[in-house]
This record gives structure tokens, C-alpha cells and sequence, in this order.
């Protein structure tokens, strides 16, 4: 992999950024991605303010590598936890669900660099109207909350490069070298991989959530809950329940009693397998062991150069 708009952006060795997952994505695995020549990215959207900053502290402590913060601005104190990102210090935010214009502003007066995930070449615009660093295009075979496009990852990516001038980094349903290439193929620079970094030693997602993510066979995922946000799910007792009332026509408070309180921490963090919301990418169908992070960049290089080097035979 050659360093391109994305290495030179965010000072990273390699185009490859971990995407900021809820209940996953915490200062061991962040730190784990930095350090191996990626983007680590702690997920905000599932930590109160002490959490965040404990995090950040403990970031501070196993990396001198380039790392961020993703931010989800629906968060409920998103002008704490934005206040919280500047004074740390913090160099890189990834914002997602929500204005773009917000706090872009605000935080590049701070010296931060702004990410932003869009679902659509049209959002992909109001990114570089707002004055964003990079854009991420994210197609919806993602796992947890997705546009409701539901636009895939292939065809997402050439609309935005039509659109955009901007640094690209594309995302949802990549987890091999090979995806890395054909993202680069379509205009992208860089990727953003949350699934394949879900599933890593690494990871502080429980260990009943992995296990039952490497034994999804394909089509065990689904986008549901398109009357809140869409969101794909595996299928389990959660997701069986939810599909019969949204059959039935319940309304958004139906759904949101079924899912009850803190559904993806009960889920992904506690390992409720069956009755917690197990938010997931299509691409962990194809994954089928725990391994270090640092395993897991090695082998993306070294399927990215060998996917290369076969292309050039064809």
C-alpha cells in the first residue's frame, strides 16, 4: 500500500481506519490499529464523559501513533463530550449521524482534523460545502446504524468520487485486501473497517458476541428497525420479535419497548446472544476466527499486494 491523500491526512502509515464501533471499539483496540501503521478510532457514541476521558487518558498512554475520536452527534451531551475532544487535545474526530456544518467549524479552530460518514452522494456534497477533511461513504452492508438508502458499497463510492473532490474513504462490507483494492478501483483512497476489528482479540465486545458473529453463515444479518434508524442486526430472538410487531404494524414506541433499555450494550458488551441487539457487518459471514489485530493488518497487505499483483496478470 502506497501513502496517498489518507496517510499524508492523518499521518498514518497505512489507508486503513478502524471505525469507531459502540461497545467495541475502546482504548485496547484503538490503540492496538494505531500501532500497527492504521487509524485507531475510539467509539465515543457508547461512553458517558468520564468514560471517554479515562480512554482518551489511557490512548495517550499505549500509542505515539495518530488516532482519533468517532462521534455520533445525536449523542444525548454532545457539547460535553466536543468540549472534552478539544480540551485533550485530541488531533482527529470522525462525526457521524448528523449536520456535517455543526462543529466542523469549531473543532478544525482547535487544530482537529474532521471526518464525516455520509450514505449518499448527496450528503457526500454538504460534506465539502462544510468544509470537511475526508468523507467516508459508507454502503449499507455496514453493521449497526446504515442510510436509508440502502445503497451497497460498489455503487456508493464512483457516485461520491463524481461529486467530490475531497479525500475518500470508503466503507461497509470491507474485510480483505482484495475489498481494499476494489474500493481504491472505484475512487476511494482509504478504507474504514469495522467488522473484521470487531471480531479481534482486541475488541471489547464480549466473547459470546464473537463467537456467535464467526458462525454467521451468509444472509444471517438483516437492516431492520427502519421506522427508528435502520440498523443491521443478526438474526436472533431480538430481531425475530422486532420483525413480527413491525409485520404487524406496531409504531415506533412498540418497537422501542420491545428492544428495551441499552439493547446493544445488553447485546454486543454483555453478550445477551439472544435477546440483545447484535449489531453486525454482511462481511462476518466470511469471518471465521478471533485473531490479534496485528495479524489481521499483516494479512490485509498481504492479500492488498497479492490482489494487486494478480490484477496486473489479467
Amino acid at each position: 500500500m502506497q501513502t496517498n491523500r489518507i496517510t499524508s491526512l492523518f499521518g498514518i502509515e497505512k489507508p486503513i481506519i478502524q471505525g469507531g464501533m459502540v461497545w467495541i471499539s475502546g482504548w485496547r483496540l484503538a490503540s492496538a490499529v494505531s500501532n500497527a501503521g492504521g487509524l485507531g478510532l475510539l467509539g465515543a457514541g457508547s461512553m458517558h464523559p468520564e468514560t471517554l476521558i479515562e480512554h482518551i487518558h489511557k490512548m495517550k498512554e499505549a500509542t505515539d501513533k495518530p488516532w482519533g475520536v468517532n462521534v455520533p452527534l445525536m449523542y444525548p451531551e454532545i457539547e460535553r463530550l466536543i468540549q472534552i475532544i478539544i480540551d485533550e487535545g485530541v488531533k482527529i474526530v470522525f462525526t457521524s449521524a448528523g449536520s456535517p456544518k455543526k462543529y466542523t467549524a469549531r473543532l478544525h479552530e482547535a487544530g482537529i482534523k474532521v471526518a464525516h460518514v455520509v450514505s449518499s452522494s448527496k450528503f457526500a456534497w454538504k460534506c465539502e460545502q462544510a468544509g470537511i477533511d475526508a468523507i467516508v461513504a459508507e454502503g449499507f452492508e455496514a453493521g449497526g446504524h446504515n442510510g436509508r438508502e440502502e445503497t451497497t458499497t460498489m455503487t456508493l463510492i464512483p457516485q461520491v468520487r463524481k461529486v467530490t473532490s475531497l479525500p475518500l474513504i470508503a466503507a461497509g462490507g470491507i474485510a480483505s485486501g482484495a475489498a481494499i483494492l476494489a474500493a481504491m478501483a472505484l475512487g476511494a483512497e482509504g478504507v474504514q473497517i469495522g467488522t473484521r476489528f470487531a471480531l479481534t482479540e482486541e475488541s471489547s465486545a464480549s466473547e459470546a458476541y464473537k463467537q456467535r458473529c464467526i458462525n454467521l453463515e451468509e444472509g444471517d444479518t438483516m437492516l431492520t428497525l427502519k421506522l427508528i434508524s435502520p440498523t443491521r442486526l443478526v438474526k436472533n430472538d431480538l430481531y425475530c420479535r422486532i420483525m413480527q410487531a413491525e409485520s404487524e404494524g406496531a409504531a415506533v414506541e412498540d418497537l422501542r419497548r420491545i428492544l428495551g433499555q441499552a439493547a446493544s450494550k445488553r447485546g454486543i458488551f454483555e453478550g445477551d446472544i439472544d435477546n440483545g441487539e447484535l449489531e453486525i457487518g454482511q462481511i462476518a459471514s466470511d469471518i471465521k476466527s478471533i485473531r490479534p489485530v496485528k495479524d489481521v493488518m499483516q494479512q490485509l497487505t498481504l492479500e492488498f499486494n497479492s490482489a494487486k499483483a494478480r490484477l496486473l496478470t489479467l
